[in-house]
């Protein structure tokens, strides 16, 4: 994973549920996504990042049904809204496409049949939840009871987001249907199993192999420790979703056709483009790089079903799987589902978007750490990093470079050895930046603003002024502050890319990482214009309000 050769990645995101708008916690992980994938671009890496609507399922359909359009009408306006929002927060998408498209269908049909020529699907009658007042079969994220292992109320059908605990809905104590409250019945069913249990070998090895983080393999091995169970891959009518072909009334399971919406989103980008070879890509003699970011919920489908599916279907697996935590506000997990949540078009209305990339980045390390939003705290870093410490390196020395010198920078720099030492660093940075621990980017990068601030406050530009003796020396000085404030939003530019812009136009120069060498010498700049408004405490009760 050195950055010296050139790579091509594919980097991928989990897919958003289209059945409601993207929320500060979506955003969390398409931060972190975008930051890592800006930054391999600015080391010359081909690299194609996308992402899709995970657009099938009960809920959608019940939420359709709601609102008193198609499902098919719900998930239009659900992704147009989708995509907008990532615009608004400067993700970097080469495509967002939507499991309900052809190439998804076309290609879960493919799998699926593979799967079943190989004798890896089988027939079971089970008992499951039906909710006798609705008349419908309940999914796991419809039933609510108590977790059988920790016994934490108000709990998930398929998951204990306490304990994480990951269990049959049958299991649950005291079950109620999210959809009419009633207590559910137990009424037979058949269907599809995929045999799980038959890759157990092969997932032993593959998640030794190097690709996930210990605590990560740590939990995977939990699940292996209760014995892998065959995967249900189909459901009952009503649905939303691609039919089974030969099983009237069945479809296939969102979580069977959401994965493949990694394969098919790339698909759809080779259709666009027709310079991108699909097959380089996927096939399993590929050369190229495969990364998935997830968040924690969901680690059991992406190093055991996911990689099984795709070793059945002689598709490559991933060279990494990176886990966040979740988002947490007072404590509580940041959740869609459990009505606690801040939409990233709320945000975007009281805050801009460079603030919460900031403010994730100087959080976010390449462990499985949940995140705490302190929107005092948020304030004041904004305030005191990007505005007192960053922005105010520049416009400082900017003033002196404009009155005094026509916006030209001297020829010379007046500590050669201090600008040494900041390119020396780049060394640490990228190294942090390439192993996803932006908070040690951010780190230093505050540690350098320290430095160069320090620089100036010793060097003292304005006294020399009041004395008139040494104008060139004041030159050199600024041009010293003006490119050491360039070598940090180089390192910056990645977390920060409307601040990285603002800036580009300031110095009339480009930020990038082969130009951190060479200052900016005998070069006019433009002149300081305001690069970044300092946050209000007033935007944290008018964000509260629109949540409410």
């Amino acid at each position: 994973m050195s950055s010296s050769s050139h790579r091509k990645i594919l980097v991928t995101c989990a897919l958003p549920y289209a059945n409601g708008s993207i929320h500060i916690g979506h955003m969390l992980e398409h931060i972190q996504a975008d930051i890592w994938v800006r930054y391999l671009r600015m080391r010359g890496h081909e690299v194609w990042f996308i992402s899709s609507d995970d657009a099938h399922g009960t809920a959608i359909m019940l939420k359709s049904e709601d609102l008193g359009i198609s499902s098919n009408q719900l998930i239009k306006n659900v992704q147009k809204e989708h995509k907008i929002d990532f615009l608004n927060f400067r993700i970097s998408h080469d495509n967002y496409h939507s499991t309900h498209s052809l190439e998804n269908l076309f290609l879960l049909r493919k799998m699926f049949r593979s799967l079943d020529q190989k004798g890896l699907i089988k027939e079971k009658t089970i008992f499951q939840f039906y909710d006798n007042t609705k008349k419908i079969f309940l999914p796991d994220r419809f039933i609510k009871g108590i977790c059988p292992i920790c016994k934490s109320e108000n709990q998930y059908g398929d998951n204990c987001e306490i304990c994480s605990a990951t269990y049959e809905p049958i299991d649950l104590i005291n079950p109620t249907s999210v959809l009419s409250g009633s207590k559910p019945i137990l009424k037979n069913t058949k269907h599809l199993y995929f045999n799980l249990p038959f890759f157990s070998k092969f997932l032993k090895k593959w998640i030794h192999s190097g690709i996930l983080e210990d605590s990560v393999i740590k939990k995977t091995e939990e699940w292996f420790k209760k014995g892998l169970k065959s995967w249900g891959i189909s459901r009952d009518a009503p649905y939303f979703g691609f039919k089974i072909p030969q099983y009237p009334e069945k479809y296939f399971y969102v979580w069977l056709d959401a994965p493949i919406g990694y394969i098919s989103g790339f698909k759809n980008l080779c259709c666009k483009n027709k310079e991108l070879n699909f097959d380089e890509f996927w096939n399993l003699q590929s050369n190229c790089e495969l990364y998935h970011f997830i968040g924690k919920d969901i680690i059991y489908f992406h190093t055991l079903f996911w990689p099984a599916i795709l070793e059945a279907c002689s598709f490559r697996k991933p060279n990494g799987i990176f886990v966040h935590g979740h988002l947490t506000m007072n404590g509580l997990k940041l959740s869609k589902s459990r009505g606690a949540l801040i939409t990233a078009s709320d945000w975007i209305k009281c805050f801009n978007s460079d603030s919460l990339r900031y403010y994730y980045a100087s959080k976010l390390s390449s462990k499985i750490h949940d995140i705490e939003i302190d929107l005092k705290e948020f304030i004041c870093k904004i305030n005191s990093d990007i505005v007192n410490k960053l922005v105010n390196l520049a416009s400082r020395n900017a003033g002196f470079i404009h009155k005094y010198f026509n916006g030209y920078l001297s020829d010379k720099l007046d500590d050669s050895k201090l600008y040494q030492y900041f390119i020396n660093s780049s060394s640490d940075v990228e190294k942090f930046l390439e192993k996803r621990e932006f908070s040690c980017a951010v780190k230093e990068s505050m540690r350098l603003v320290n430095v160069a601030n320090q620089y100036i406050n010793e060097k003292k530009p304005w006294k020399i002024i009041i004395t008139r003796k040494s104008l060139d020396t004041i030159q050199k000085i600024c041009t010293m502050g003006i490119n050491l404030f360039r070598i940090i939003m180089i390192f910056l530019k990645p977390i920060l890319p409307d601040l990285a812009i603002k800036t580009e136009s300031f110095l009339i120069s480009r930020l990038t990482w082969e130009s951190i060498k060479e200052p900016l010498l005998s070069h006019k700049i433009n002149q300081f214009i305001p690069l970044y408004e300092r946050l209000r405490f007033e935007s944290i009760d008018k964000l509260i309000n629109l949540v409410k």
